[in-house]
């Protein structure tokens, strides 16, 4: 295929400027929802599951076997990313967007209603391993879209980090929700949080995919789509096309997200299990200080996500990487202070080395695929670390603290993953400001 000349679609200013603002909200606030279903269930895993659906295990044992269900929705993820990444590419982002909506809601709303072992035996953490397999597949392609519908609208190339940093916001948006339901629902008098309190987060989720169908229903398809339509340059399999034209792209995305993505569940997932049971620290205590971790994020990815506007995005990622390196024995030192100021201060600023690669990480992989190929590409690239990061990462903190009784050691993987991203972003290629409205050249058999 040739590249791309044709102008985008003509339409005025004003009717320009009114979508973008409609698909940066709609975007922020559909992710918000997803990520407050994916995250829901990160939280109340180390606070309940382990007690409800194993609880004839060994207390680190039953937090292993609860995170082991956890990781199973990250494994999912990439399935997601194929998924709707070739439907993405082939029928727009729109479409695609109101359907991992709707798939990630209902699971989530689902379990709510999922008896506990006592119940029906395993078979509840059978169903619990079911629908979390089901909400990765919707957050696995959810992301490119929504990244896509903001980025695809921005018209100045001077701008694009900023403006794709607001899907990237709807993460601490998610978490804030999340741990807030969690909080409010935890105050429960007795044993009733354990009993049935935890579900009324999960079902109330359903009011969320509303308000998320609603406005998504309401934006138009992005100008890059719908010249891509009229011109006929839809991709026949585009997932396909993505691996065998551009797998530099999508191996070098996952292995960049590591120093961001595996510290970020240990600091918002594992931490709840580890202060519990090590730090002997109240649930209330981590909720609240995760809360304002949340917060803080609220103003640094899209300040991150500027910042690369204007150093370039490699430059700002990288230092992000390095702060990150450092930070997870800092991380540690401080918790193991067991002074609670101290350990509050460490769970507020644990989000900020993330925030500095994950404000500029949107535009820095999707502007690295192609048009015609790129909810596909970056979608695998982005997804693909939850299978080597996110997922195996509280799992991995557990199991290295189970053998060296140490903070320090976790300190060392986070160390070994922020040294591969600043690895792989280095050879990753860097595409500020270009126009991203043109097609990248691709050969027929390399990237």
């Amino acid at each position: 295929m040739t590249a791309a000349t044709a102008p985008l679609p003509s339409i005025t200013e004003d009717e320009h400027k009114r979508q973008l603002r409609r698909a940066v909200v709609a975007s922020t606030v559909g992710t918000a929802i997803e990520w407050y279903d994916f995250f829901l269930y990160s939280t109340v895993t180390g606070l309940v599951f382990a007690k409800l659906y194993f609880p004839n295990s060994d207390p680190l044992v039953g937090t292993l076997q609860a995170f082991l269900i956890y990781a199973v929705g990250f494994v999912a993820r990439p399935v997601g990313a194929a998924i709707f990444g070739h439907y993405g590419d082939r029928i727009g982002r729109k479409s695609t967007l109101i359907a991992t909506l709707l798939l990630m809601g209902l699971a989530t709303f689902a379990v709510a209603f999922v008896p506990t072992y006592a119940t029906i035996g395993i078979w509840g953490a059978v169903l619990l391993t079911i629908l979390r397999f089901i909400q990765g597949v919707g957050v696995g392609g959810e992301w490119g879209g929504s990244v896509l519908m903001s980025m695809e609208w921005t018209r100045t190339n001077a701008h694009r980090g900023f403006v794709a940093s607001w899907p990237q916001f709807g993460v601490p948006a998610g978490l804030f929700l999340a741990n807030l339901a969690v909080l409010a629902f935890s105050q429960m008098s007795g044993d009733a949080f354990l009993t049935w309190g935890w579900r009324v987060p999960f079902a109330l989720s359903i009011v969320l995919v509303g308000i998320g169908l609603y406005i998504r229903l309401r934006i138009m398809e992005t100008p890059v789509f719908a010249r891509l339509v009229k011109e006929r340059r839809i991709e026949r399999a585009p997932t396909l096309e993505a691996i065998k034209r551009q797998p530099k792209e999508i191996l070098l995305s996952a292995l960049s997200r590591m120093g961001e993505q595996a510290p970020f569940y240990i600091f918002t997932a594992f931490i709840f299990a580890y202060g519990v049971n090590t730090l002997k620290v109240s649930q209330d205590f981590l909720l609240t200080a995760v809360l304002a971790a949340s917060v803080l994020s609220f103003f640094t990815i899209p300040f991150c996500g500027h910042l690369s506007d204007r150093i370039g995005r490699k430059r700002m990622y990288m230092i992000g990487a390095t702060v990150m390196a450092i930070f997870g024995f800092v991380y540690f030192a401080m918790l193991g202070s067991m002074n609670t100021t101290w350990m509050f201060v460490a769970i507020v600023l644990s989000l900020i080395p993330h925030d500095m690669m994950y404000g500029p990480q949107a535009a820095l992989i999707a502007e690295a695929f192609t048009g015609r190929l790129r909810y596909s590409g970056a979608s695998l690239g982005y997804q693909l670390a939850s299978v080597i990061a996110g997922g195996p990462a509280p799992l991995i903190a557990a199991a290295v603290f189970a053998r060296y009784h140490s903070g320090y050691a976790i300190a060392v993987y986070i160390l070994i993953c922020a040294l591969l991203s600043l690895i792989s972003t280095a050879l990753l290629g860097d595409h500020t400001n270009q126009d991203i409205s043109k097609e990248h050249h691709l050969s027929a058999a390399t990237s």
